[in-house]
């Protein structure tokens, strides 16, 4: 049936009462897929055991590096090394030998000797350069450093270093230690780790996602389907992103977001169908599954697209990390959606009444109306800024800390103590000084082996030496091939991941001829974090605009749409100041088991901000499908408000309880980001939909009234006509 024009002020009229009206195209849908329940139910079958086959390779078929900033001065720095210079880059391995003797003693010559057979019989490695006097044996003769030139990709020499670390390690013994370290270690050390993090903070998550499911749908087999839906989710993703992994690098880090995102959308969007499904059933409605489809799918269809449209700005930082984790995300989403719109309809369709089967009497959620939250609708009409001022004060108290945070790539702290990384980072420091495991590779296109070259180099040579926060400099490589190239290597006097590195490559880059490259493993993360600290208004910018522009179309009311946008940030921030107190300052690192690296990392901002107004939009679309839906049954804004709360409250407080409860179980896990990650997250889920969502944005529908779902006259001639109400 034609639902009223909402093009002017005045409110139209309550739509009469009448036979159910034909399904729209996501109702077609569920019908289609509920009639034809067996077909549905063999494909998506088929679909995950094909691509589920491959999901065990998932930890061994995606890529460990790929955080750099392409076309970067320092990435073309490494390229330079591993061409022209025997793999001398940044992801060479550094295979550091201490001992309780001198190196020149015979036990100690034959560890070497061993160490540099093992790295040589790796096809990833080009040659092993033996220790130099002067350069990488220490001072005191008793630790020698034996580099291991890279002859694959970022990608594979991170393998190499899974592959050889633990063999490198067994020749330690009789007061000689081996480790392996260097940039390609450290991820290689730190994706296990994060691995095994993530699966811990998985198995934790799932018995109390379970749970608060139990409680919401007070029905074993209701709230197993969400969880239905979220595995075939995951096992589809998983393998395609393995087949998606041969023909380009794929981060593992876009398996680890896209198994958090699969669980926790596809429980959402389960929770928003199944509880509207249930409704329609218990009002003895014929086409349930079309009704729940034509709104309720609706609201997830557009739900969805703002989550891949939000995680699509990520493509704009040229990082192949986060393109590829971002890509990751949104494979996950389609594949969830893809479940949502099909699977769930057929299993639905099928079950029929049986989805209230072995109910808990008393956990039994009861109608799809809530009166509890019937009754904080009714409190929030009529103490609208006593609630909305109270929400506004906290999330601005919470918000205020971001204003002092700062963000920097991660520390060798990122990784456990026992790691070989990191106690070959600890050897190589205690040996040559705090910045040598920085060190810094200068490039210059002059020919040493000429008289006009070898004053370039010289000169050069001298201002890197002047530098300030140089403690040193070796002497100058000449590149073997003839291609014209020469190597500073430059010690620096402080810490990697101190601030004050970045001052000295900038007066270094300053200083040095305009065709110097000035690079290493510590460059390249500046480079990568001066990349994601110029993107990130951008990036927010495009998120922001593209959530509007879907809400604005679905809604046809540019006020709502442009408040309910601009909510997010509210939350994002109050989220982003907890991290700055807690990440930054230390409060409560105690008791979550970190020591704080005095800034956040510098992914969180672009990255997590792209996640946490994804997850926000989710909820909004919900809230605000509901209540556009009443709207447009009753023409009344109060029961737009109260309605909406009252049918979508339940199924966005348990839908939170439940990302709560996922990101937090990270929060408890091993390594510093994936804390980072379950905090932050955590946080702006609880706040978002406790006080922004629950509270904030009904009081602005409130205090809107009509005006929340005006739709100007030129606006009304361009935006298509989108109908959340079935009858």
């Amino acid at each position: 049936m034609n639902h009223p024009d909402t093009t002017h002020d005045r409110p139209p009229a309550a739509a009469p009462a009448g036979p159910a009206a034909s399904p729209g195209p996501l109702g077609r849908l569920g019908l289609w897929s509920a009639r034809h329940a067996r077909t549905v139910l063999v494909g998506w079958l088929l679909a995950v055991l094909a691509l589920g086959a491959f999901a065990p390779q998932v930890t061994t078929a995606l890529s460990g590096a790929g955080w750099q900033a392409d076309g970067s001065e320092s990435v073309q720095a490494r390229q330079v090394a591993e061409q022209h210079f025997g793999g001398n880059a940044s992801t060479a391995l550094q295979i550091v030998v201490t001992a309780d003797r001198p190196i020149d003693d015979p036990a100690v010559r034959q560890v070497l000797a061993r160490a540099s057979a093992l790295a040589s019989a790796d096809p990833r490695v080009s040659t092993v350069l033996p220790p130099q006097p002067g350069a990488t044996i220490g001072p005191d003769g008793r630790t020698a450093v034996l580099l291991a030139g890279a002859k694959a990709s970022p990608d594979d020499m991170v393998r190499a270093a899974d592959d050889l670390k633990g063999p490198l390690n067994a020749l330690s013994g009789d007061g000689i230690e081996v480790h392996a370290t260097g940039a390609s270690v450290l991820w290689s050390d730190f994706n296990k780790a994060n691995h095994d993090a993530m699966m811990k903070s998985e198995i934790m998550s799932w018995p109390v996602t379970l749970a608060i499911l139990v409680l919401a749908f007070g029905s074993l087999v209701a709230a197993g389907l969400p969880l239905l839906l979220t595995l075939a989710g995951l096992a589809a993703s998983a393998g395609s992103l393995v087949l998606i992994g041969h023909l380009f690098p794929v981060s593992v880090w876009a398996m680890n977001f896209a198994m958090m995102f699969a669980l926790a959308l596809g429980i959402d969007y389960a929770l928003f169908l199944v509880v509207r499904f249930r409704a329609a059933r218990a009002r003895g409605r014929a086409d349930a599954v079309a009704e729940t489809m034509d709104t309720a799918g609706k609201a997830v269809l557009l739900s969805g697209a703002t989550v891949l449209v939000s995680l699509s700005a990520v493509m704009l930082v040229p990082s192949p990390a986060f393109r590829s984790m971002a890509g990751g995300i949104m494979l996950a989403v389609l594949f969830v959606l893809a479940a949502t719109l099909t699977l769930l309809p057929a299993v639905l369709g099928r079950l029929g009444h049986r989805v209230d089967a072995l109910a808990l009497p008393r956990l039994n959620a009861g109608p799809h109306r809530s009166a509890r939250f019937a009754a904080w609708g009714e409190r929030l009409w009529r103490h609208p800024l006593r609630y909305g001022a109270g929400a506004l004060v906290v999330l601005v108290a919470l918000a205020t800390p971001v204003l002092g945070l700062r963000t920097a790539m991660p520390s060798i702290t990122v990784v456990p103590e026992d790691s070989s990384a990191r106690a070959g980072y600890a050897a190589v420091q205690q040996a040559f000084g705090p910045g040598a495991p920085g060190t810094l590779q200068i490039l210059l296109p002059a020919h040493a082996d000429t008289e006009a070259g070898a004053a370039d180099v010289a000169r050069a040579a001298a201002r890197v030496a002047a530098a300030p926060g140089i403690a040193g400099v070796l002497p100058a490589q000449p590149a073997a091939d003839g291609s014209g190239w020469s190597m500073l290597q430059a010690v620096p006097t402080v810490d990697p991941s101190s601030p004050d590195l970045a001052r000295t490559v900038d007066a270094l880059r300053a200083e040095l001829p305009e065709d110097t490259l000035v690079g290493g493993a510590a460059v390249e993360n500046l480079d990568l974090q001066h990349l994601l600290t110029a993107k990130t208004p951008l990036v927010i910018g495009v998120v922001m605009a593209l959530g509007f522009l879907l809400l604005l179309t679905a809604l046809r009311a540019p006020l709502i749409s442009a408040l309910g946008t601009a909510a997010g940030l509210l939350s994002t921030g109050a989220a982003f100041g907890v991290a700055r107190l807690v990440f930054q300052d230390g409060h409560g690192a105690g008791l979550l088991g970190f020591a704080p690296q005095g800034f956040l990392d510098g992914w969180a901002p672009v990255f997590f901000f792209a996640m946490i107004f994804a997850i926000a939009m989710d909820y909004t679309v919900f809230l605000l499908a509901s209540a556009k839906e009443h709207y447009e049954r009753t023409g009344d804004p109060r029961e737009a408000m109260v309605g909406a709360l009252a049918h979508s409250g339940r199924v966005i407080f348990a839908a939170a309880g439940v990302m709560v409860a996922v990101f937090f179980t990270f929060a408890l896990s091993g390594p510093l980001p994936p804390k980072e990650m379950g905090i932050v997250l955590g946080v702006a889920v609880l706040l978002d939909a406790a006080l922004v969502r629950l509270v904030l944005l009904p009081v602005l529908l409130r205090l809107a009234g009509t005006a929340a779902w005006h739709t100007p006259a030129w606006l009304d001639r361009v935006l298509p006509r989108i109908s959340f109400s079935h009858d």
